[in-house]
């Protein structure tokens, strides 16, 4: 269970392109949608192209300049796709996550698929990560979305529609897991 956000908590959304909003329209990323559904403020601070290693870097300034009161993590997409060894790959995720929770941060774990043919399940290190730090994590959407012409608007990024239901799995989860 996370604990319940106040009425003005800032979330701040962490990752690479699939936070950033890559293949969608203007204010149409997840970020936006969310904070319409929340009536919360969520940074967007997606950066397309990251690899966790880059994101492990980043992440401890803007934790520190933004005070969350919850991070949504969704990286490691660009580490599957340069083939980065899913070991380094788990050890950034977890720093990560232990560089908000000694700030006193919980964290929501998103995972992506490891893309190939078939985009059934996440990466299997997401669960294991989840699990290790028992965190809230949705392992399903991102692969459900990516799996779907319909919602994605290339090979790797969801489009408007998709996003749109990544931000309302996302805040499923939120409810279910008590921060909202």
């Amino acid at each position: 269970m996370l604990p319940k956000l106040s009425g003005d908590a800032s979330i701040l959304a962490f990752g690479d392109s699939l936070t950033y909003g890559t293949g969608a329209s203007s204010e149409r990323d997840y970020p936006h949608i969310l904070s319409e559904l929340t009536d919360l403020k969520v940074i967007n601070a997606g950066i397309p192209g990251e690899t966790s290693r880059e994101g492990l870097a980043r992440l401890p300034a803007l934790l520190d300049r933004h005070t969350p009161e919850l991070l949504i993590l969704i990286h490691g997409g660009n580490d599957i796709l340069r083939r980065i060894p899913a070991a380094a790959t788990t050890a950034n995720l977890e720093k990560m996550i232990t560089a908000a929770e000694t700030r006193g941060i919980p964290v929501v774990l998103v995972g992506v698929p490891n893309f190939g043919l078939l985009l059934l399940d996440s990466a299997e290190f997401y669960a294991s990560v989840a699990e290790n730090h028992n965190i809230p994590a949705d392992l399903e959407t991102l692969p459900e979305i990516l799996a779907d012409n319909d919602l994605k608007s290339d090979l790797v990024h969801p489009n408007d529609r998709g996003y749109r239901q990544l931000a309302l799995k996302i805040h499923a989860l939120l409810k279910t897991s008590g921060a909202l």
